[in-house]
């Protein structure tokens, strides 16, 4: 069988040092916050050239805390693409605000620079990129189509770790930054785990009293937050893996090119991914996804959706967006098939993956 990820395999060089940091932390009853946590929020802000970094508890709560941060009227309308995971969506409900969709580009993952100019009203506070896969969102576009109007960018960058737009960091060019470090990320923990970076020391002290029950000091409470708190083994887990981030992130876009190379089945449609993506997933569409779905897994290879519903047809969500149309999201959620893209897939597992959609 061709795993789709294999975490274990991609960590065995570092677990004994990451089991002997959590016979640490056991050893020194250090377990919400402390030094671990506050260590690697240094390093990760430094890692995305960004001045401050604030961990939380999951890359949803990320979202939805730095909403909150801005003290936005309530149903104040934040754009997000069609496309995306419904923790996007679910965060700017969760914040009181009204999510606006616009949909993707055509076989783009990322949602549609165009379509972010028609969804601007005087009730548009803040714009919500996603970098969807890794394939980066051009802010500097957005910047300009936004300039002199008081709307925000909160870029989603639970796929992006370690991407860059130029020769700049995501995680540095936004207003705020939200990371997921759910295991299977570019950049995962051994359990639920998120950060928020940003440049502004206002936005930073905010957040930070907010993932804390509204608390910096302890018993002093100046605002109604929530308890997302990361843990020290995760804190201790992402220290560790940290440093492997840019060399996985080469293997991942190394893969993604021989797959764009050597696969040349007409039946099979790449997206057009930006430049510096990092591969998060390497997504492809086939109109006949069911029979070529039936090929892999006879052929024993691993394989996902991401995602098989666009945000408008998510069950929770259908009410909010009656007879609301993406074509290009719904054909993605439709045709979209994720090919196993771990950083350590041999040769030839790639070269029999290859073949086998050449095949179809």
């Amino acid at each position: 069988m061709i795993k789709f990820l294999d975490l274990k395999k991609q960590d065995r060089k570092i677990h004994n040092f990451i089991l002997s940091d959590i016979k640490k932390i056991i050893n020194n009853n250090n377990f919400i916050l402390g030094k671990y946590v506050y260590s690697f929020e240094e390093k990760f802000a430094k890692f995305c050239n960004a001045k401050y970094a604030i961990s939380c508890a999951n890359g949803t709560d990320a979202l939805t805390l730095a909403l909150k941060s801005l003290d936005l009227p309530k149903n104040s309308e934040v754009i997000i693409p069609a496309m995306t995971y419904c923790s996007t969506a679910f965060s700017v409900i969760n914040a009181n605000l009204k999510p606006i969709l616009a949909d993707i580009g055509y076989l783009q993952p990322s949602i549609s620079l165009k379509e972010i100019k028609k969804k601007i009203t005087k009730k548009t506070k803040v714009i919500m990129p996603v970098h969807l896969y890794g394939s980066v969102v051009n802010i500097n576009t957005i910047r300009k189509i936004i300039k002199n109007k008081k709307i925000l960018i909160i870029d989603d960058c639970a796929q992006a770790h370690g991407s860059k737009l130029n020769s700049k960091k995501i995680g540095s060019i936004a207003d705020i930054s939200c990371f997921s470090f759910y295991p299977g990320k570019n950049l995962g923990a051994y359990g639920d785990a998120g950060i928020i970076t940003t440049n502004s020391k206002f936005y930073k002290d905010k957040i930070k009293s907010l993932r804390n029950l509204g608390s910096i000091k302890k018993f002093i409470h100046n605002n109604i937050g929530i308890n997302s708190r990361m843990d020290s083994i995760q804190a201790a887990v992402l220290t560790r893996k940290l440093p492997f981030l840019n060399s996985n992130n080469k293997k991942r876009v190394k893969i993604a090119n021989i797959y764009k190379n050597k696969i040349n089945n007409s039946k099979i449609i790449k997206l057009k991914y930006s430049e510096n993506c990092v591969f998060h997933q390497y997504v492809i569409l086939c109109k006949k996804r069911k029979n070529l779905i039936r090929l892999l897994k006879k052929n024993k290879i691993e394989f996902s959706f991401h995602y098989p519903y666009p945000i408008h047809k998510i069950e929770a969500l259908k009410e909010n967006f009656k007879k609301k149309k993406f074509l290009n999201a719904e054909r993605l959620a439709k045709e979209g098939l994720s090919l196993p893209i771990d950083p350590n897939l041999s040769n030839s597992n790639l070269n029999k993956i290859i073949k086998t959609l050449n095949t179809f």
